[in-house]
C-alpha cells in the first residue's frame, strides 16, 4: 500500500512537505533555550515559549481556514516568508537583549504565522487520494498513517537538530536555520504542482452543488475530535513534565530529551504499520481500542521509579500514540465537510499545541510540588478522558465522494 503512497505523492512533496514541517518542530525548544540565554531568565523564556504556542494555537485554524478559501498556494507562500522574517527577527531580539514584553510579542508573532505544513500536507494528500479515481478506504489510511509518521518524525528530529545546534554552536543557530527552511522549503510545498489539487473549485452545475451553508456545516462529532487531540496534548506536556522531572530526581537530567525520542521513534514505527490494519475494522472501532490503549499503557506511568523502567513504559506507552492521533485524523477527513477539510485538520494540531502547553505549565508545578507521579497522574487522567469521548460521542456516516470529484479525476486522466 505504501508502494501506491509513494507513487500518489512523487518523490518531491514528501521531502520539501517534511522539511517545510520541521522549522514548528525546532521553534518551541529554540525559542526557550535562546531567550534562556540571552536573558539569564528562564521566566522570561517561558513566558516567550508559552506566546509561540499561545500564537499558532490561535492562528493555525485560520490559516487553514484561508486555505480552504483561496488554495493553500498563496497562504502557505506568504505564511512561509512571514514566518521566517519572525523568527529571524526574534533571534536578533533575544541576542539585542529586549524587554520580555517584546519577546512575548514576537514569539506571538512567530507561532502566528506558522504555515501549517503538517496539516496542509495531510489535506493535499488525501485530496491527491480521493481524486485518484480508482482510490480505495485502504489508500487513503496509508496516506493518512504516512503523513502522520512524518509528523512524529519531525518532531523527534527538530528538537534534536536544536540541541544539537545549542551543543555545538548557540540557539540563534537553530532558529535562523528553521528560517532558511522556512524560506526554501515552506516556499517549494506551496508553490509544488499538486497544490493545485485543494484549490477552491466552484461547481457551476445547480443539479450538484450544494447549499453553502450545508457545505461548510461541521458535525458535533468534530468538536469531540478536536476535543481529544486537546487531551492528547495534555498527555504530551503532562509526560514531558512527568519525565523531566524523574531524571532529575534520578541524577540524569540529560536523559529526559532521549526518553522523549524513544517513544516518538516508537509511535512513528507503530504509524507506519497501520496501514496494514484490515479495512474491515473500522475507524470508530480503532478509535475506542486507541484509547483503551493509552489508558493501560499510561497508568504505568504511576510506578515508574528507575531510568530503565522509564525508558521501558515511555518506549511502550509511544505504541498508543500513533494509532489515536492517525485515526483521530481519519474520523476528520471522513466526517467534515470537503470545504473545511484544511481549516479542521489545523484545528486538531492547534489542540496539540494548546493542550501540551497548558498541561506542561500546570504539571510542571504539580512535579515542582509532588514529584512526577503528580505530572504523570495528569497525563492518565487525560488518556481516561480520551477514552470516555471515544464511547459516548456518535460518529455520522461518513461523507461519501461527489460525482463531481469523480469527474475531476476522470477529467484529469484523460488528459
Amino acid at each position: 500500500m505504501y508502494r501506491d503512497t509513494f507513487s500518489l505523492l512523487g518523490p518531491v512533496l514528501p521531502a520539501v512537505s517534511f522539511l517545510g514541517r520541521l522549522p514548528t518542530a525546532m521553534c518551541q525548544l529554540g525559542s526557550l533555550l535562546l531567550v534562556a540565554e540571552t536573558s539569564g531568565s528562564l521566566a522570561t523564556a517561558g513566558l516567550a515559549g508559552g506566546a509561540l504556542a499561545a500564537g499558532q494555537t490561535v492562528a493555525g485554524p485560520v490559516i487553514g481556514r484561508l486555505a480552504d478559501r483561496h488554495g493553500q498556494r498563496g497562504v502557505v507562500l506568504a505564511a512561509s516568508l512571514a514566518n521566517a522574517v519572525a523568527v529571524a527577527v526574534l533571534v536578533l531580539a533575544a541576542l539585542a537583549q529586549a524587554a520580555t514584553g517584546w519577546l512575548m510579542l514576537l514569539g506571538a508573532l512567530t507561532g502566528a504565522t506558522v504555515p501549517q505544513v503538517g496539516p496542509l500536507a495531510r489535506t493535499r494528500a488525501v485530496a491527491l487520494a480521493r481524486r485518484s479515481g480508482d482510490c480505495d478506504e485502504r489508500l487513503v489510511g496509508a496516506v493518512l498513517s504516512f503523513e502522520g509518521t512524518l509528523d512524529e518524525v519531525s518532531f523527534v528530529l527538530g528538537p534534536a537538530l536544536v540541541g544539537l545546534a545549542a551543543a555545538l554552536a548557540h540557539p540563534a543557530a537553530a532558529l535562523l536555520a528553521a528560517a532558511l527552511l522556512l524560506v526554501v522549503c515552506g516556499s517549494a510545498f506551496a508553490l509544488h504542482p499538486t497544490a493545485r489539487t485543494t484549490a477552491p473549485d466552484p461547481d457551476p452545475d445547480p443539479v450538484t452543488r450544494p447549499d453553502a451553508a450545508e457545505r461548510a456545516r461541521l458535525p458535533r462529532s468534530a468538536y469531540a475530535l478536536r476535543g481529544t487531540m486537546v487531551l492528547q496534548g495534555a498527555m504530551f506536556g503532562a509526560s514531558q513534565a512527568g519525565i523531566t522531572a524523574l531524571t532529575e530526581a534520578l541524577g540524569a537530567p540529560a536523559q529526559a530529551g532521549l526518553v522523549y525520542a524513544a517513544m516518538g521513534v516508537m509511535s512513528a514505527a507503530v504509524g507506519l504499520s497501520l496501514a496494514a490494519v484490515p479495512a474491515r475494522i473500522g475507524l470508530t472501532t480503532r478509535w475506542r481500542a486507541a484509547t483503551a490503549g493509552l489508558v493501560v499503557l499510561s497508568v504505568p506511568l504511576l510506578l515508574v521509579d528507575s531510568l530503565g523502567a522509564l525508558y521501558a513504559v515511555v518506549v511502550v506507552l509511544g505504541a498508543a500514540y500513533a494509532p489515536h492521533l492517525i485515526t483521530v485524523f481519519g474520523l476528520t477527513e471522513r466526517t467534515v465537510p470537503a470545504a473545511r477539510l484544511a481549516e479542521s485538520m489545523a484545528f486538531l494540531t492547534s489542540g496539540i499545541v494548546g493542550g501540551q502547553a497548558l498541561a506542561l505549565a500546570a504539571s510542571g508545578r504539580l512535579a515542582e510540588g509532588h514529584g512526577a507521579p503528580a505530572a504523570f497522574a495528569v497525563a492518565v487522567g487525560a488518556a481516561v478522558a480520551c477514552a470516555l469521548l471515544s464511547w459516548t460521542v456518535r460518529m455520522p456516516e461518513p461523507r461519501a465522494a461527489g460525482k463531481p470529484a469523480v469527474r475531476r479525476a476522470a477529467a484529469e486522466r484523460s488528459g
